[in-house]
């Protein structure tokens, strides 16, 4: 009986094992991906250099092999030779590295190394015959997968068959320890053939000096393109410090067409290009580097150093097989004259903060020091939000701002004294008869609003302090107030923007035509509100109710750049707009976050690049959501409007943790009630204001602490709001990506059910021998004695069989489809010569909503 025990568990437990075994050959791949995670800044990915899976992928992981650099600007270089010999193809690239340790990067293809060292010195070179540029990685850019049907040719009879490494490492004071570097980067590779050849474009300049203390200096390339033609799908910039901008243009029969434009100061990424952008023969690539020579007191020339400049551009592009071309370059300036025309946008540095900057430079002391202060600024931070939930926003009855005899109330905002700042429309109303089929003002004779639409009050009685704003606006609607003081309101029957000085008549710039709507980069359609970024000065203007983007425009008023698109039927996606009605600033993040009027949510975006950051909706929201209000430390404060015919949403304020999107607390006024509720701002004390276009009022609330008191009474009153602030919270729409929760069910349940078995079996086994023998102790030692056996083998080598990361990996969703944020850095060849959305889960699309009121 003993015998047939011990062969039915072993049976059992190689079929639990041929069971977890059993997975894709690509699932294999992703399971080393997973672990050489933890491997970053270990060797062990070295001892299996190659892992295959299946006929014909394999992964090839390339290393630096435990290496300690002895002084700062070292470049050292390995080879890894190709493991086979007939043609593959790499369609993906992930890197092992840190910006603490590695200032770049670059993987290069040759058929001979400089060096069969282990590794070497790149002083010696990378490669004795001709090299390609594969990859490069800088600045903690992410991996780098290319689109379907696209991968570098690399083996058979013209491919490379070699990879050699070239490290760099910047400053060396992050090995004070003397640890042992492993950085390096893991290839994915295919024998499947590739019907679209990848390549590399690296446009470079050579002979760039930026005199000291020179606030501009460009540094152009330009090159007749005179091959097949190659289309573009992604880009990547390269300076060192002194680099604000670098752009990259097609120019064909004198048109510009913008390839891309980024800062070097950002993660030095590959990033799609937005646009399809093709070559054909002829035509002429250029790129411009602006550089700002303040702050050095010597020239600074191109060279391999971090105390020496770059000027690189890259490009990705793909080619038909028969007529591919791995690797081209452009060193030159074939016709510096065309630069007299080039967008301007391509002179304008995109700002990057102080905080960035420090910590994309930094491998010192200092830089340890500031990211620490930073993470004790974060933890503060998140601290306060937790604190910010233990109070309650009420209408502050004794605010005698009701009283106030004003037109329709469109804009709120605090000045630098935290004074309440009111933008309303006096004798002037937005009704069915403002606007006709294009949206032209149709009451121009009227003339501008004869009273001052902009009114400063005392906070706490309501007092007036100042005004201004007579005779120059039609029908205000946005308004926002700069660092500096000035105003900044639209005015969405003039279709303008304008900055006003506190004490000034005349506006101080103005964007946009007076009374001509449009939608290009000179005009607006009914912008409806503005924000100026602290730090940078940017402006931001959401345009509007006839458009759906938002503009970014320089200090001084130029064009920048733009986002958005208008909703599509049904379901609307990250980055469209029905009415992005109100912007709320998040300088600390580095956020732009806009109230998505009709479509009911807020949406948030990255303010360098426009890129969609995250969705807060709530069903309680409605339909409409009409303004959003930041305050440091973490909480948004928002206003919806009013519900249409057959819903249940109430029109409310919101208060709630920036973090997490969750609702903290609601509030409605008490002496009378919201009519439609067009704007919200909030102090730091946690005052919120908010002003109704329809009641032409201001209402003020304050926050009360959460006492006792408070909360008994509220259940007692009340005892339907706890439940319903639940439903909202589990109806909140923005929740951190997870997938490790049905896996982790999945894989216990899969160990518990052998163990489960087994047990019932030695039960079972016992009473029989009970039934049979009695109490026989020899027989139940006999037992013991080999189900310990076969319990030894489960926890030794039987147990070693099960590799939880198989499964996990096994159960990770991946796919080459499509085109992620690429990664890499550049010539940095600097001594030898990337609907994803952070929306999660959304409402199903309902019928779409009646025509917007206008406000």
């Amino acid at each position: 009986m003993a015998g047939f025990v011990n062969k039915l568990l072993i049976l059992l437990l190689l079929f639990q094992n041929i069971c977890l075994g059993f997975r894709s050959p690509l699932s294999v791949f992703k399971r080393y991906k997973d672990t050489s995670r933890s491997l970053s800044s270990e060797c062990l990915g070295s001892d299996q250099p190659v892992i295959s899976f299946g006929l014909s992928d394999f992964a090839l992981d390339i290393r630096m092999p435990a290496v300690t650099p002895k002084q700062s600007d070292t470049y050292l270089c390995m080879s890894v030779p190709l493991p086979v010999d007939d043609e593959a193809y790499v369609v993906d690239f992930k890197p092992h590295a840190s910006m603490d340790t590695v200032h770049h990067m670059l993987l290069f293809g040759c058929n001979e190394p400089s060096s069969a060292e282990n590794y070497w010195d790149c002083d010696e070179g990378t490669c004795k015959d001709k090299s390609n540029i594969l990859y490069a990685w800088a600045r903690n850019a992410p991996p780098t997968r290319l689109p379907k049907g696209v991968g570098f040719r690399v083996g058979g009879e013209t491919g490379s068959r070699y990879f050699v490494l070239q490290v760099h490492y910047g400053d060396i004071s992050a090995f004070r320890d003397k640890h042992k570097d492993c950085s390096g980067v893991t290839l994915h590779l295919t024998h499947q053939k590739q019907p679209l050849i990848a390549g590399m474009y690296l446009m470079m300049s050579v002979n760039t000096v930026i005199p000291p203390g020179k606030k501009v200096v460009d540094a152009d390339i330009a090159c007749h393109y005179k091959r097949s033609p190659m289309h573009l799908f992604a880009y990547r910039v390269h300076t060192h410090r002194l680099g604000k901008v670098v752009s990259g243009y097609r120019v064909r029969n004198g048109q510009w067409t913008l390839i891309g434009r980024q800062s070097p100061q950002l993660p030095q990424a590959f990033y799609p290009v937005k646009y399809p952008v093709d070559i054909s023969y002829d035509d002429i690539l250029a790129a411009r580097c602006v550089f700002s020579g303040e702050g050095r007191t010597t020239e600074t020339h191109i060279g391999g150093t971090a105390n020496d400049e770059m000027c690189n551009f890259y490009i990705m592009y793909y080619m038909e097989a028969k007529h591919a071309v791995s690797y081209m370059t452009c060193t030159q300036n074939a016709n510096p004259e065309m630069f007299r025309n080039i967008p301007q946008e391509a002179n304008i540095p995109i700002p990057v903060k102080s905080d960035v900057l420090k910590m994309m430079h930094g491998h010192n002391e200092e830089t340890k020091d500031s990211d620490a202060s930073y993470l004790l600024q974060q933890a503060k931070k998140e601290e306060a939000e937790v604190l910010d939930q233990d109070f309650h926003v009420e209408e502050a009855v004794e605010w005698p701002g009701l009283d106030l005899k004003l037109g329709q109330v469109s804009g709120l905002a605090l000045d630098l004294e935290n004074n309440l700042v009111v933008f309303h429309r006096g004798d002037h109303v937005w009704d069915e008869n403002s606007f006709d089929s294009k949206f032209v003002y149709q009451q121009r004779g009227l003339g501008p609003i004869e009273q001052n639409t902009i009114l400063v009050l005392n906070p706490s009685n309501a007092k007036l302090l100042h005004s201004t704003g007579k005779s120059l606006f039609y029908l205000p609607h946005g308004l926002s107030v700069d660092k500096n003081g000035n105003y900044w309101v639209t005015d969405v029957a003039l279709h303008q923007v304008f900055k006003l000085g506190a004490n000034d008549k005349e506006p101080l710039l103005i964007l946009g035509v007076a009374l001509q709507p449009g939608s290009d980069k000179t005009h607006f359609c009914q912008p409806t509100d503005v924000a100026v970024d602290p730090i940078t000065g940017s402006i931001y203007v959401s345009d509007g109710y006839c458009n759906s983007r938002i503009i970014q425009f320089s200090p001084n008023g130029l064009y920048v750049m733009q986002w958005g698109e208008e909703t599509s039927l049904g379901r609307s996606r990250p980055g469209q707009f029905r009415i992005p009605h109100s912007l709320a600033l998040i300088p600390d993040l580095s956020q732009l976050c806009v109230a998505d009027r009709e479509n009911g949510r807020i949406q948030c975006f990255r303010l360098e690049t426009g890129e969609f950051t995250r969705e807060i909706k709530h069903k309680a929201f409605g339909t409409e959501l009409f303004a959003v209000s930041y305050v440091p430390g973490g909480l948004l404060f928002a206003v919806n409007g009013m519900p249409y015919p057959g819903e249940a949403e109430s029109v409310q304020g919101f208060v709630m943790n920036f973090s997490t999107g969750e609702i903290i607390d609601t509030f409605i006024p008490l002496r009378k009630g919201f009519e439609m509720p067009h704007d919200i701002v909030a102090s730091e004390d946690r005052t919120v204001f908010v002003g109704d276009v329809h009641a032409k009022v201001v209402w003020k609330f304050a926050s009360a602490e959460k006492s006792e008191t408070i909360v008994e009474a509220k259940l007692k009153n009340k005892p339907e709001s706890t439940d319903l602030l639940k439903n909202m919270n589990k109806q909140h729409l923005v929740q951190q990506a997870s997938s490790t929760g049905v896996s982790f069910v999945l894989i216990t349940t899969l160990l518990i059910i052998p163990v489960v078995v087994l047990l019932a079996i030695l039960v079972f086994i016992r009473w029989r021998k009970t039934i049979v023998y009695g109490n026989n102790s020899d027989g139940e030692h006999k037992l013991d004695s080999s189900s310990g056996r076969i319990l030894g083998r489960l926890r030794g080598k039987g147990g070693g069989g099960i590799n939880l990361g198989n499964f996990f990996a096994s159960h990770k969703g991946y796919s080459r489809k499509g085109f992620d944020r690429l990664s890499t850095e550049g010539s940095d060849q600097e001594k030898d010569e990337d609907d994803g959305t952070d929306s999660e889960e959304e409402c199903s699309a309902s019928p779409l909503p009646p025509a917007p009121s206008s406000s």
